[in-house]
C-alpha cells in the first residue's frame, strides 16, 4: 500500500491501518478516534467496533479479528484500549509482522496514557501514524479554545477570552470544551462569546476543598450529605456554590461516562482509568453507575447542567438549589 506524506500533527484517516494514540489527554483521544470513524464511515460506509482491553486481551485474538471478514460491514474498527499492557517485548514481533502486511478490511487502533518507544513505531508508520496526545500547557489550550469555538460551535472568541476561560479551568481540553458549548448557546449563534459572558456563567474551578462534596453524594444517606454540604458552604468563601455545582456536574459526568462505557461493553478497569477514578471513590462510582444505568445517569447529569446554568445565570437560590442537587444523588445511590 503506498504511503502518503506522515505528518505528526495530521489526524488519523481511513487510509491509515494502524493508529496509536498514546497519552493523559483523554479527550485528544477520544476525538482523533471521533475523527477516524467518520473517514472511515465516508469512505467505507457502515463500519463494524470491536474493543479489547489491554490488560485482558491477547495479540493473536485482536490480530485474527483484523484479519476475519465482517458480517455486519464491509470495515472493522478494532480498538485495544490500555494498549501498552498488551503491547509488550513478548508481543510486538507479532504486531511488527502484522504492520508489513496489515489487513486493508481494517483499522487497528491502540489507545492508553502510555506508549513504549521501539522498532515498532518506525513500522507502524509505514503503514499508519503514531499520536501525542498528552496535556497541553495554558498556550496551547488557549489557541486550541480559539480553533474550537470556531470549527465546533459556530462562534468565535478573543485571546483575551479564551485566556481567561483557561484560567478558570485548567488545560483539561474536555473540561474546556464542555464550557464552550455552554458559552457558545448563551451567546447565540454567530455571536461571540465575551469576558463579560464567561465571568458571568463559568466560576474558578481550582478550590480543592469544595470537591469534598463527591465523596458524601453518592452515601446513600440524604441528611449526611446535606450535613456536608452545609459545611463546605458556610465555611468558605462567597461564591462557592460555582465550584460545589461544577463537582456534581463532575461526579454525574463520570456516571454518564461509566453507565455508557458498560453497555457498550468496555472493560472496568479501562472505564475507572479513563476517567480518572482511583482511591476509595472508585468503587462506590463503578457501582452506582453499573446499578443506575444510562437513562438514569443522563438525567442526574442533565439535572446537573441545569442547575449550574441557573446557579451561574443567577435565577434561583444557590443553597436550595445545590440541595436538591444532593438529594437527587442520595437517591439513586441508596
Amino acid at each position: 500500500m503506498a504511503k502518503k506524506a506522515s505528518s505528526k500533527t495530521r489526524a488519523p484517516t481511513a487510509d491509515d491501518r494502524i493508529v496509536v494514540l498514546t497519552g493523559k489527554e483523554i479527550f485528544l483521544r477520544s476525538q482523533y478516534t471521533s475523527m477516524l470513524r467518520a473517514s472511515l464511515e465516508q469512505t467505507h460506509g457502515e463500519i463494524e467496533t470491536f474493543r479489547f482491553a489491554g490488560e485482558s486481551s491477547e495479540i493473536a485474538e485482536v490480530l485474527d479479528e483484523c484479519r476475519s471478514f465482517g458480517l455486519m460491514a464491509t470495515h472493522k474498527l478494532v480498538i485495544v484500549d490500555d494498549a501498552d499492557q498488551l503491547v509488550r517485548q513478548d508481543t510486538r514481533p507479532m504486531i511488527e509482522r502484522y504492520a508489513q502486511n496489515p489487513s486493508e478490511q481494517a483499522t487497528l487502533v491502540f489507545r492508553g496514557s502510555k506508549w513504549n518507544k521501539g522498532k515498532l513505531d518506525d513500522a507502524i508508520q509505514k503503514v499508519g501514524i503514531v499520536l501525542k496526545c498528552d496535556s497541553v500547557d495554558a498556550g496551547t489550550a488557549i489557541r486550541w479554545t480559539q480553533a474550537r469555538a470556531n470549527k465546533a460551535y459556530e462562534t468565535s472568541i478573543d485571546p483575551r477570552s479564551a485566556g481567561m476561560l483557561v484560567e478558570r479551568l485548567g488545560s483539561d481540553l474536555g473540561r474546556i470544551d464542555t464550557e464552550l458549548s455552554k458559552l457558545a448557546t448563551a451567546a447565540g449563534k454567530g455571536n461571540p462569546i465575551s469576558p463579560e459572558l464567561i465571568t458571568q456563567l463559568v466560576g474558578m474551578t481550582r478550590e480543592d476543598d469544595v470537591w469534598t462534596i463527591q465523596s458524601y453524594l453518592l452515601c446513600g444517606d440524604a441528611s449526611k450529605t446535606l450535613h456536608e454540604l452545609h459545611i463546605i458552604m458556610n465555611n468558605s468563601a462567597r461564591g462557592t456554590h460555582v465550584p460545589v455545582s461544577f463537582a456534581c456536574s463532575d461526579l454525574a459526568r463520570k456516571l454518564l461516562g461509566i453507565a455508557e462505557g458498560m453497555e457498550q461493553g468496555v472493560n472496568a478497569n479501562t472505564l475507572a482509568k479513563d476517567m480518572k477514578l482511583w482511591g476509595p471513590s472508585r468503587d462506590p462510582i463503578m457501582h452506582t453507575a453499573r446499578k443506575i444505568g444510562v437513562k438514569r445517569a443522563r438525567k442526574l447529569f442533565d439535572e446537573c447542567i441545569k442547575a449550574d446554568m441557573a446557579l451561574k445565570s443567577s435565577s434561583g437560590l444557590p443553597l436550595r438549589t445545590l440541595e436538591m442537587l444532593a438529594i437527587s444523588f442520595s437517591r439513586v445511590s441508596r
